[in-house]
């Protein structure tokens, strides 16, 4: 169920944004089935990232809720937009910023550009249960062999 899409006009004061998606729409959350909010975005918010942790831990708690983040690296300059942000950092450093977010929410980080993924939590967790199933596997031709050599 999608609630609420959230523009931060020009700016990323993502707090202000997420104060709005919880206290507006969350305000009577046994009416709400959601699970999680989605934050896509191009750049390290306004705010200070501890601060932004600190907070989406305390609401996600309180709304048995997550936030899941999408980070798309744009490849242009600060000011190419003619809006320079309150705050800058370097793509890496975003993601950085973001992960630990992520963390604070129990939610998931993704991070793609115009190259491609660079990161992403679902595709981690895929390639993990892909190589735990392959080891299960060649432990059971392990085993298959070694009966197959008693008989």
């Amino acid at each position: 169920r999608w609630v609420l899409s959230l523009q931060c006009k020009g700016s990323r004061n993502f707090m202000s944004a997420l104060r709005r998606a919880v206290e507006v729409d969350f305000k009577d959350k046994e009416k709400h089935k959601s699970q999680g909010l989605y934050l896509l975005t191009t750049g390290i918010p306004d705010q200070e990232t501890h601060t932004i942790s600190a907070y989406v831990a305390e609401v996600c708690r309180g709304f048995d809720l997550q936030l899941h983040v999408c980070l798309f690296s744009v490849m242009k300059d600060v000011g190419s937009s003619g809006v320079i942000p309150a705050r800058y950092a370097n793509p890496a450093e975003t993601a950085s910023a973001f992960k630990e977010i992520v963390q604070a929410a129990s939610g998931r980080f993704h991070w793609f550009g115009e190259a491609g993924i660079f990161e992403s939590d679902d595709i981690t967790s895929i390639v993990s249960e892909m190589e735990k199933a392959k080891n299960y596997s060649q432990k059971c031709a392990f085993l298959v062999e070694s009966l197959k050599q008693r008989s």
